[in-house]
Order: C-alpha cells, then sequence, then structure tokens
C-alpha cells in the first residue's frame, strides 16, 4: 500500500465539509459495461456516465483514478481516492469498513458460465473474480473457489479447462457468452446483494449526502433508467 502524505491525510479529514476540492472517483476500469478502458486511455462505460452525471448535480469537480479491484477498497480508506465506482454490490460485511449510497443500480442476479451443460457446479471448480460476492458466496458451498484478479482471467480458465464453470454478474458474463461460439449459462442463477451504490469513507457523510441527493433525483426524473437501459439494454432492471 502507497506510503500517504501528510497533505492527502489533510485532504482526506476535510472532505465532506464544502471547501473547493476535486473528489475523485475511483474505478477498476475492467469490468465491462459497468467500467471500462476505452481506445484514448480513459474509463468509460456506464459507471462513467453516471458518475459525471452525480458529480454535475452535486456540483461537484471530480476526475477519475483507476485502481485494481483486490486493493481498491484498502486504498480508499487510504484516501488515494475518495469514492468507488466499480461495480461494487453492498453488503454487510462490506459496509463494515466503508459506507454506502443509496443503490444505483438494482440487487442482480449472478450466473454460472461453461463450456457445456452438465458440468459439476457443486463440486467441482468454480472460477471467479477475487474480492466480490461470487467469491463470497462460491466459498460457501462445496465447489474448489479458484480466485482471479479480473473477469479475462476468470474465462480464460474455464476455456483451458483449469476450471469447471465460472461465476460472475449476469450482466458482464451477458455479453461474453453472446458474442463467444463456446460459452454457455448453466444451471440457476443466484440473487447475492443489495444492488450497487457509491463506496465511500465512513467520515464522508457530506459527501454521500450529496451523491445521495443525486442519485434519488435520477431516480425520479427517469434518467437513471434511461441510462441502465442505454448501457444494459431494454431487459435489464430498473427502477420503478
Amino acid at each position: 500500500m502507497k506510503r500517504l502524505l501528510i497533505a492527502a491525510t489533510v485532504l482526506a479529514l476535510t472532505a465532506g465539509m464544502g471547501l473547493a476540492q476535486t473528489v475523485r472517483m475511483g474505478t477498476e476500469g475492467a469490468y465491462p459495461p459497468y467500467n471500462f478502458i476505452d481506445d484514448n486511455g480513459e474509463v468509460a462505460g456506464f459507471e462513467r456516465e453516471l458518475g459525471d452525471e452525480l458529480c454535475k448535480r452535486a456540483q461537484l469537480e471530480c476526475t477519475w483514478v483507476k485502481n485494481d479491484w483486490d486493493s481498491i477498497i484498502p486504498n480508499l480508506v487510504s484516501s488515494n481516492y475518495d469514492t468507488i465506482m466499480a461495480a461494487m454490490s453492498i453488503n454487510e460485511e462490506r459496509k463494515a469498513v466503508i459506507a454506502f449510497t443509496q443503490d444505483y443500480l438494482p440487487p442482480a442476479p449472478s450466473s454460472y458460465v461453461a463450456l457445456q451443460d452438465g458440468v459439476d457446479l457443486e463440486g467441482g471448480v468454480v472460477a471467479v473474480q477475487t474480492g466480490t460476492v461470487q467469491a463470497s458466496h462460491i466459498a460457501e458451498t462445496g465447489a474448489t473457489l479458484l480466485e482471479f484478479p479480473n473477469i479475462d482471467q476468470v474465462l480464460a480458465a474455464v476455456r483451458n479447462g483449469e476450471a469447471d464453470a465460472g461465476f460472475g454478474d449476469h450482466e458482464v458474463l451477458r455479453p461474453f457468452v453472446e458474442d463467444s461460439n463456446d460459452l454457455v449459462f448453466v444451471g440457476e442463477q443466484v440473487n447475492l446483494d443489495e444492488g450497487i451504490g457509491v463506496g465511500l469513507r465512513q467520515s464522508d457523510t457530506e459527501l454521500r449526502e450529496k451523491f445521495d441527493a443525486a442519485i434519488t433525483s435520477m431516480k425520479e426524473d427517469g434518467s437513471l433508467n434511461a441510462m441502465i437501459k442505454k448501457h444494459f439494454g431494454d431487459e435489464a432492471q430498473t427502477y420503478e
């Protein structure tokens, strides 16, 4: 973990106090369509568009920071950025460490993928992305858990026979399955989370309230539903 400078610590202590500052939005940049790096080397995807709109409505100046998934919470707590927008599911384990806004995506199912039907999901080897709710779920089953830093490596493990199946967010896996000639969905979908929200340090209550208000306004005027459909398709789960 990077050593913090005194200035960074001071900035963290003053976050949410209404001072002129740039809010640093942390994301993974490797989880399309939620977030990815485009051809220009910029953060793109649903969460980039949503995050920029939330910052606009909250009257905040924001910039984007890319961070690997396995250290994304520690680096938020250490003030290397101020928020996490990285398809992070809200659950009790994470709420013990960081705070969340209300969800900006409803709870969504997780799915298994494999090269063929009939694979052993209960006692076989299942690949997941490390540090996810899917990893926690598989760890509690009879399957052998195989963890990887990103979803591309999860699917590579399925294809090379290292894993019997992969398990992840259905909307992330869906385009990979649809665009392939080998991957198929198998087994039943599983619901694991409370939706996806913006992660923040527990001390940043004012900043959380500003993002909460912006999310509420987008739900009320229908723009959040429109953005969800734009990135995830007309069949995606939206807000009533």
